[in-house]
């Protein structure tokens, strides 16, 4: 007669399962949809076609075109980080999977990072796509020696909107069923201020200095001036790549804080399913 043995895993097996356990199902509905594939593409391309028209209507400088383009293939990542992290934690406790999250051995850090890079790989495929087909279709050529050093500012923008994502992943939880009108909310205001579609050094300097607290805005900027020339300046290049890259802790140990804060409180209160007071 055999007796089961307890096999005791190390948290740092148990992270990493979390992480592809939770990247796996994000990879796999992506491919059981292709509607949702066309239309995540088709919608950042009809905005990205008006701002086009417009800026060939008022004779723009090419670069202009290049601006919009870029803007709205990073348009993409920011829907993802609002509406597959931000919001996620507030649907799951609607349908009775964050209260496994609680109970179970794992982190929010694992479950959250598992959908970041689930999605991150479906979004990276759909926002080449929308880059590579607005450059042909507008004619716009990049900078070739540029494109090493963006591809890094790149990767630094996409850790620290991550990073911000499971931030605010816990604060959406807060308001309940508000998560909805929030991600809503914060989408044209963040599209605005990010400077998606003109300069940033348009906002002027209190203006935009505000703005780069999302790490989309500093990031697009410094992937402009390295792939377009003649880009406005905002701040050089090199400094909004480090000042990215300070975002990514500040933001991690941020979301790190709010998170505990958040399962002290569940487990303690037993508020997790109910609106937060």
């Amino acid at each position: 007669m055999s007796t089961a043995q307890h096999v005791q895993h190390s948290p740092l097996r148990i992270f990493l399962k979390t992480i592809a356990a939770r990247a796996y199902p994000r990879v796999m509905a992506a491919n059981r949809q292709k509607t949702w594939v066309f239309f995540d593409m088709a919608f950042p391309m009809v905005g990205a076609l008006a701002m086009v028209l417009v800026y060939q209507g008022l004779h723009a400088p090419r670069q202009y075109l290049g601006f919009v383009v870029m803007g709205g293939a990073m348009l993409a990542f920011w829907q993802n980080v609002l509406w597959s992290m931000a919001a996620q934690f507030s649907w799951d406790r609607g349908n009775g999977t964050l209260e496994l999250y609680v109970i179970s051995p794992t982190t929010f850090e694992g479950v959250l990072l598992g959908m970041a890079l689930g999605s991150m790989f479906t979004v990276t495929l759909r926002a080449g796509a929308i880059l590579l087909l607005g450059s042909l279709l507008f004619g716009i050529t990049y900078t070739a020696a540029g494109t090493l050093p963006a591809i890094g500012v790149f990767l630094l923008t996409l850790a620290a909107l991550y990073c911000l994502g499971m931030l605010l992943a816990s604060l959406f939880l807060f308001y309940g069923r508000e998560a909805w009108h929030l991600s809503n909310a914060m989408q044209e205001p963040i599209n605005f201020l990010s400077g998606l579609y003109f300069p940033v050094n348009a906002l002027g300097a209190y203006v935009g200095g505000a703005a780069s607290l999302v790490p989309m805005t500093l990031g697009l900027d410094a992937m402009r001036q390295l792939l377009l020339p003649g880009t406005p300046v905002f701040i050089p290049a090199g400094t909004e790549a480090l000042l990215v890259a300070v975002q990514i802790p500040v933001f991690a140990v941020l979301a790190g804080i709010s998170l505990r804060y958040m399962e002290i409180r569940a487990r303690r209160d037993g508020k997790l399913v109910t609106r937060w007071e």
